[in-house]
């Protein structure tokens, strides 16, 4: 998977370089972050409703079309995919990663 994402990326970053006409990529790009943030959070509900719904294929495509926009987001934004590599390595290696949560006083 890996070597897919960083495929795709490298295209996400040719077509920020070099535009294309007609390309998506290039639209959402030309568009900018509003837009880019639009799909990213239309993509993530119909992740979530695909999933809910017990529909596995439909889900594995919705997460498809979600990981390209967050890709497309992070070309926009200047995120290396090293950067996300790099985070998800040290979240792995935690022993316990369980956040813990501020109790907080109902009275006050």
């Amino acid at each position: 998977m890996q070597d897919v994402l960083r495929g795709l990326y490298a295209v996400v970053e040719q077509r920020k370089a070099e535009p294309q006409e007609g390309s998506y990529t290039c639209y959402l790009l030309d568009k900018g972050l509003d837009k880019i943030l639009k799909k990213c959070g239309e993509e993530c509900s119909e992740v979530i409703i695909a999933a809910k719904n017990g529909q596995q294929e439909e889900t594995v495509g919705e997460i498809c079309d979600l990981m390209y926009h967050l890709l497309v987001m992070m070309v926009d934004q200047g995120i290396p995919l090293e950067a996300v590599e790099a985070e998800l390595e040290q979240r792995r290696q935690k022993i316990g990663n369980l956040k813990q949560f501020h109790v907080s006083d109902h009275n006050s």
